[in-house]
């Protein structure tokens, strides 16, 4: 661990709680979390988005039209508020600037959320998120080119609050929407 300049160690710095195994029996256990980027005529979206483990639901998002703490402090904000998830929950990112920063790890941890960080050259370290992006990027961002910040982000929430929670079905989950696995789950 690094130590701070008055001697105290650093407990700020988050390592890999997941080791590449995303599999979990119940919701608000492990929670995934990336960025992506994406141009418009007047400039790049940058969007945040929490998925959690399980059943693949997005559980919360941001977006803004810089990259930083913000954004990413942002999106388990909303995560949190949506599923107030146990003390516990495991919140996994890629090696980002941004997920490893102070502000971040500490909004994690004063939430009681552990943050997880991928390892270091390690390109399948957040394969769930890298996954989820390339679908977007396919069934969303690549499908025409945006005129304007606002008209990409209003897509963006209709993919991932209408298309992707609601009507997607995902192999992993029997063929089921995200919504469907989870209140089949909790019925059985």
């Amino acid at each position: 661990m690094a130590a701070h300049p008055a001697g105290q160690i650093a407990t700020d710095i988050a390592t890999d709680l997941v080791e590449r195994a995303f599999t979990r029996t119940g919701p608000d256990q492990l929670w995934v979390t990336d960025i992506t980027e994406h141009p418009t005529r007047e400039g790049k979206v940058y969007c945040c988005v929490v998925l959690d483990a399980y059943s693949r639901r997005v559980a919360g998002w941001s977006i803004d039209s810089t990259q930083t703490a913000t954004l990413v402090t942002s999106a388990p904000g909303v995560a949190i508020d949506n599923r107030t998830p146990l003390a516990g929950t495991i919140i996994h990112s890629g090696q980002g600037v941004q997920f490893g920063s102070r502000g971040f790890t500490r909004r994690a941890k004063d939430c009681g959320l552990l943050p997880s960080i991928g390892s270091v050259g390690d390109c399948s370290g957040n394969a769930m998120m890298e996954s989820f992006w390339s679908r977007t990027q396919v069934e969303l961002l690549d499908r025409q080119r945006w005129n304007t910040r606002i008209e990409l982000a209003n897509a963006i929430f209709e993919y991932l609050e209408i298309w992707h929670r609601r009507q997607r079905r995902h192999s992993s989950l029997g063929m089921l929407t995200p919504i469907q696995f989870e209140n089949t789950s909790t019925v059985a």
